[in-house]
């Protein structure tokens, strides 16, 4: 919304002294947000002044017409004689008066005038056009052609109100009523302590039986239509410079005097109006919601078939507009420019101003992506009690500057309503605020945004019906914080009890990162939105439960409406973008958030604002709250050690992926159980399932190993991409707590090394556990160092696992006996277990 200071003090009386800057400082603090502050002529410097053509000379020769004139400009050029101007415009003619800027003038964005020679002759000046003095589009695309009675030799910057401060104001969706010149010169009132001058306080008759018929059938959607009727307007009147010049301030184009006028009326009073030429409109206009397939060409000059849910304004023959959007193009009003090329000019109008239903006005215009200032006003909420202002404002313009009557009949079908009222405690805002406001200061505030109070501790309060916004009691509290300044709200720090620092869950994925990040990994934060074809791309069961996602209502991506059931998608698009941008060796690591619906859905209530939430309250919300554990999830591409002067590298596999999840395990103080499985995204056969064992019950947290080729390809990721991926939560219950550092025995330790011969099915960690449990309480470590297979040597469907494993006692050296029947006894209970024999 554009504001014109100067238009801005004909309802509060400023200081003198306060200019644009100062009034965007106080409206800020009062809620507004002010965006600039734009300087109307600056820069400019006279002489501009008001000229008459007195002869017209055409030039030729050139390859463009080129007139050269004189112009009566009376004294203002020092001589009184007419000053000779070069100039190429044609839409003047002899006797007209123009804006004429002489030598020595200085026009917007410091184009100084000078005498200067151009085809063939000396042009002492320039006639001036809108554009070239910055005064916006006044729909002629020419020089500016004055009315006849303008006196020559008037200075034109006062006359044509080039001087000026225009604040533009970013009005948010709630406060409709800023858009207008009424709502916010109530608000720069509140913000000075002065007193406003409403516009819309006028003497406004009646309805009575003589005004224009008018018929509503859907009053839910149209609950107050006035109408006003003005004949015998003057088919020569035309809008008036200042009319004109406070338009082109507020951003739109004059077009016709009726047109004009009401669009005046909208930006000062906030109502939109419509104008049908009475002539045009046959029969009652009616108030309706569209048939299905009926046409409308509106004003635009575009035909468009109507939705059931439209509402329209009709006659007798259908509609004649879109309520509350555009008119219709048969019963337009016809401007001067009309009559002069053969047409009929209106002379007598039909005055609209009505209250439509917000919710239906914004659908239509976004059926028909047809946004108008009308529409964006009516969305945002209109004053209802300002329709009939409106109109007589209106009628009364057109009387004044177009000679029309103003007929007696005046029409006002209203749909009966009360006033919203609400309850408010007088200490809400208090508590809202923290800060000790007092009844008194809650009352004259919320009775200078209009609002009618009555009560002491506890207060009625109704609402001004010019704020449809404010809805609740937290709606009345923000009006007196806002308006008492939010900069004067203190800062409170919270206290928290001392002493208590991180908690063991945190401190967790405080060690898992530093874990993670030490063994070569990056940390990469991901948005946690995914779309649902990803799960395809990833190789996903259809009954597979990480599909079945949390859908987002008003998601930032309509391509991600979803909240994520795993980390995979996120961090292997950013492997992807790293890769494609040169990164090829990457290691990248996410800890976060996954988000699994329940099978029962809920709808969550609102908590109050103004105390702190029950226990059952906060039960309530998290019951319909998604389940969300936290993950951690490693990719990896490329190579994990370089090669260089110290030998060769080695590209990552599945085996990096699985000690990754080993090394967060080991930080959760739990024990991962490696074993080969198979899921989703991996390649079946470098697959591993990370198992975790809580309470008794073996657990499956996860997976880790090599991508399928497949899902490598729908994905446009790096060959041999490996990926592990674990539920933290998981594995944090199933862990010891925070890990113990290992105790360091004195005493030498004793490595006894086993190659045990058994069937290639069985998983290498079955064996493991096998020898680690029959080892005992000496054994200090195991290590599978070598994996061997040949069918001539050790049989068909063998393989050979050779053990390194160390004995150690905390208080003696071990003997060979000591260490060897440890060994024994491992060997004997993995061969129970796992049919394992020593290799000869």
């Amino acid at each position: 919304m554009r504001v014109p200071l100067s238009w801005l003090r004909e309802y509060v009386d400023l200081p003198a002294t306060e200019t644009g800057r100062d009034v965007q400082a106080k409206l800020i603090s009062a809620g507004l947000e002010v965006e600039t502050v734009e300087q109307l002529g600056d820069g400019l410097k006279g002489p501009l002044v008001v000229g008459q053509v007195l002869t017209i000379e055409e030039l030729e020769g050139f390859k463009k017409p080129i007139r050269f004139c004189t112009v009566d400009v009376g004294s203002a050029n020092g001589t009184g004689e007419p000053q000779e101007i070069v100039c190429g415009a044609r839409n003047f003619a002899v006797g007209d008066k123009v804006v004429v800027v002489l030598p020595g003038a200085v026009l917007p964005g410091g184009f100084s005038i000078s005498a200067r020679k151009t085809y063939g002759k000396t042009s002492h000046g320039m006639i001036c056009s809108s554009d070239e003095l910055g005064m916006g589009d006044d729909g002629t695309h020419g020089i500016i052609v004055l009315p006849p009675e303008t006196e020559v030799g008037r200075d034109a910057i006062e006359l044509l109100e080039l001087v000026d401060e225009v604040l533009d104001i970013a009005v948010t969706a709630n406060r409709g009523d800023c858009l207008s010149l009424r709502g916010v010169a109530r608000e720069t009132a509140i913000a000075y302590g002065l007193p406003l001058r409403d516009p819309a306080l006028l003497d406004v008759p009646g309805p009575n039986a003589f005004g224009y018929p008018v018929q509503v059938s859907d009053p839910f959607g149209c609950d107050r239509f006035t109408a006003r009727t003005v004949s015998g307007l003057s088919p020569e009147a035309r809008s008036p410079i200042w009319l004109q010049r406070r338009l082109q301030k507020v951003g739109m184009r004059p077009i016709s005097l009726a047109v004009d006028v009401t669009n005046y009326v909208m930006m000062e009073l906030g109502q939109p109006l419509h104008a049908y030429d009475r002539n045009l409109v046959q029969g009652t206009i009616g108030v309706r919601r569209a048939a299905e397939g009926e046409k409308i060409v509106t004003l635009d000059g575009v035909e468009r078939k109507l939705h059931a849910e439209d509402l329209v304004i009709t006659d007798d023959r259908g509609p004649i507009g879109l309520a509350g959007v555009m008119g219709g193009a048969d019963t337009e009003i016809a401007d001067h420019d009309a009559a002069e090329n053969g047409g009929d000019s209106t002379t007598d109008v039909v005055i609209e101003a009505a209250h439509f239903d917000p919710v239906a006005i914004a659908r239509t215009a976004r059926r028909h992506k047809l946004s108008s200032e009308a529409s964006r006003r009516f969305e945002r909420g209109v004053d209802p009690q300002a329709a009939a202002a409106a109109a007589q404002r209106t009628v009364d313009l057109l009387v004044l500057l177009a000679g029309g009557t103003a007929e007696a009949g005046v029409t006002e079908v209203i749909a009966p309503s009360a006033p919203h009222t609400i309850t408010l405690a007088a200490d809400h805002p208090d508590k809202v605020a923290g800060v000790a406001y007092g009844r008194e200061t809650v009352v004259r505030r919320l009775q200078e945004v209009g609002c009618d109070v009555y009560g002491q501790d506890e207060l009625i309060v109704t609402v001004p019906s010019w704020r449809p916004d404010l809805y609740e009691q937290n709606d009345l509290a923000e009006e007196v914080i806002r308006l008492e300044g939010y900069e004067n709200l203190p800062s409170t720090l919270p206290k928290p009890s001392a002493g208590r620092g991180l908690t063991a869950r945190q401190r967790l994925h405080r060690r898992v990162g530093r874990a993670l990040a030490g063994a070569g990994f990056v940390e990469a934060l991901n948005y946690p939105f995914v779309g649902e074809g990803v799960f395809d791309q990833l190789g996903l069961a259809a009954d597979d439960p990480a599909r079945r996602v949390v859908r987002l209502t008003n998601p930032l991506n309509d391509e991600e409406p979803a909240l994520r059931t795993s980390l995979l998608p996120g961090l292997l698009g950013a492997l992807r973008r790293n890769d494609g941008r040169g990164a090829h060796d990457l290691a990248l690591f996410e800890t976060g958030l996954v988000f699994l619906p329940r099978e029962e859905q809920g709808s969550a209530g609102h908590l109050p604002v103004d105390r702190r939430p029950t226990d059952a309250e906060i039960a309530a919300l998290n019951a319909v709250l998604p389940e969300q554990p936290r993950h951690v999830a490693v990719v990896l591409a490329g190579a994990r050690e370089q090669a260089g002067w110290w030998g060769k590298g080695r590209p990552a596999d599945w085996a990096d992926a699985i000690e990754a999840g080993r090394t967060v395990a080991r930080e959760a103080g739990a024990e991962l159980i490696v074993r080969a499985g198979q899921y989703g995204p991996w390649h079946p056969g470098r697959c591993a399932e990370l198992v975790v064992v809580a309470d008794g019950t073996e657990r499956v947290v996860g997976h880790a190993g090599e991508l399928h080729p497949r899902v490598v390809k729908a994905l446009g990721l790096p060959a041999r991409t490996c990926a592990m991926e674990l539920d933290l939560d998981a594995v944090e219950q199933a862990g010891a707590g925070t890990p113990q550092a290992p105790s360091i025995s004195t005493f030498p330790v004793a490595t006894q090394d086993v190659a045990l011969v058994v069937d290639k099915p069985v998983p290498a960690v079955e064996v493991e556990a096998a020898l680690r449990e029959g080892a005992g309480a000496l054994l200090e470590a195991i290590r599978l160092f070598d994996v061997y297979v040949n069918d001539e040597q050790l049989g068909d469907g063998k393989k050979s696992l050779a053990y390194a494993l160390r004995f150690r006692a905390p208080d003696r050296t071990l003997t060979v006996d000591e260490a060897s029947a440890a060994r024994d006894a491992a060997v004997a209970l993995a061969g129970e277990r796992t049919g394992a024999v020593l290799r000869g």
